[in-house]
């Protein structure tokens, strides 16, 4: 049962996603100047590609840990 209700809880938040805008005061202002707007989404995008990294790092090693815990706690009970 708590699998699933993880499970359930893990898609909710893989899936539903709203668009950020993470941008610095000052590139902000310096994308705002500029027409079109193509850079500044461009900016935008980078900035979202290099904030998954930090995440897939801490999920991979609390995934280890938890693989570990799970291991030892069966060679317990064998």
């Amino acid at each position: 049962m708590k699998t699933k209700v993880l499970l359930v809880i893990l898609f909710v938040f893989l899936f539903a996603v709203t668009p950020a805008e993470a941008q610095c005061a000052m590139c902000r202002a310096v994308l705002e100047s500029e027409e079109g707007g193509q850079a500044a989404k461009g900016i935008n995008n980078g900035i979202v590609y290099l904030m998954i990294f930090p995440y897939l790092l801490i999920g991979g090693i609390g995934f280890a840990i938890y693989r570990s815990r799970k291991k030892a706690r069966e060679q317990d009970l064998n």
